[in-house]
């Protein structure tokens, strides 16, 4: 009788030391996810979360849109075959005269589309990661042009597109 309490004990004692162990490894990995989330943005922060409303708000009364509508371009994927692709995005900007800039100058704007389009394959484009780098560079491209055409206007700010906004992402 007395060997089976004292292994009950053991045994008891033994699940014990397991069960807090797992929940050590457990508030370990749940603080470690928190902190990923957190460090990438994925989880607000207070301090943030109002720079983001104060900036909202800058944004909503200072914005101005226009769309580029019904691209239609070719693009290869991974093995070399081509594909179709419909693309179609609107430039949010903090320039109120963005609208007829965009229209004079939309050939410089499509080319540099079809240019960045090129540089990828179907597969990059289809990812997320891919359409947020292609983002980027279209917004960094796109200003860029902007700036070197209206240059000698100083009216119009620098550096004017803030944002793109994809409307039609289509691959076939």
């Amino acid at each position: 009788m007395a060997e089976e309490n004292e292994s009950t004990e053991k045994s008891g004692k033994g699940l014990m030391v397991v069960l807090i162990i797992l929940i050590v490894v457990l508030l370990l990995a749940v603080g470690g996810m928190a902190y990923f989330l957190f460090s990438k943005g994925a989880l607000p922060n207070n301090n943030a979360n109002g720079q983001e409303q104060t900036e909202e708000s800058t944004d909503k009364a200072d914005s101005y849109k226009t769309a580029i509508n019904d691209l239609v371009l070719n693009i290869t994927n991974s093995r070399g075959r081509e594909k179709l692709m419909k693309l179609s995005f609107t430039l949010k900007s903090t320039e109120e005269k963005i609208e007829s800039i965009v229209e004079n100058y939309k050939p410089e704007i499509v080319d540099i589309v079809i240019s960045q389009i090129s540089a990828r394959s179907s597969e990059e484009l289809l990812t997320v990661g891919g359409k947020a780098l292609l983002k980027e560079e279209l917004i960094d491209e796109i200003n860029s042009v902007l700036n070197e055409v209206t240059a000698s206007n100083e009216d119009i700010q620098k550096d004017s597109i803030k944002n793109l906004y994809f409307t039609t992402f289509v691959i076939k």
